[in-house]
């Protein structure tokens, strides 16, 4: 990782507002370093939800599973699981311990170890559908539900703050709502899916 970029600190991840979070993580990087390969990607595009009121979390209501009990830990770790039984799908557990806030990674602009995130697209040049959904994310970047529970610090998977040009003004932040969860009812229409306005790499969808 070059040197002007600095992990996030843990007390980002700490505050108990997951849908300022989900706003602030545009414009930063996600990393990986996967079988000795690093990339990474730009953040582009996100989605906050916040367990304890939101029908379209999994832990909403403070519901409690196997699967879910990831989201009460202390922020600043993966959450990592399979859509479908296909698609992985990478999340930053956010907020202070037992208080169950997940940020989705939804997009990215690839920025870091380009030609590896190309071969595993099976792609010969970067295009809106290289990292421009939640699934094409964990592939991208070599996601897997083994990273599951992966603190955010570590040298695997981590964060860093993007550079003065990949950080967004508040006027280049579309809010709108979040992407296939009718199922939530009116938390359907929260808008808490966040992108940069002008970024050729966001999802599409409504």
């Amino acid at each position: 990782m070059p040197a002007m970029y600095q992990k996030l600190p843990k007390s980002f991840y700490l505050e108990d507002d997951v849908v300022s979070r989900a706003r602030a993580l545009l414009g930063c990087r996600l990393w990986t370093r996967i079988d000795g390969m690093v990339t990474a990607g730009v953040i582009v595009e996100t989605e906050a939800y916040d367990g304890l009121t939101d029908r379209a979390s999994h832990a909403y209501g403070g519901r409690r599973t196997r699967r879910t009990e990831v989201f009460y830990r202390q922020g600043g770790i993966a959450y990592t699981y399979l859509c479908y039984g296909i698609h992985t799908l990478f999340n930053v557990i956010t907020g202070p311990e037992q208080i169950p806030q997940a940020v989705l990674i939804r997009a990215l602009a690839p920025c870091e170890g380009v030609d590896t995130i190309l071969a595993r697209r099976k792609q010969d040049q970067v295009r809106r559908n290289t990292a421009g959904g939640p699934g094409l994310v964990s592939q991208a970047l070599g996601i897997t539900t083994r990273l599951n529970g992966t603190d955010l610090s570590g040298d695997t998977v981590w964060l860093t703050a993007g550079n003065g040009e990949e950080v967004p003004n508040e006027g280049d932040i579309l809010a709108s709502p979040r992407i296939g969860i009718d199922y939530a009812g009116k938390d359907a229409l929260l808008p808490w899916r966040f992108r940069i306005k002008h970024s050729p790499y966001t999802s599409p969808g409504r």
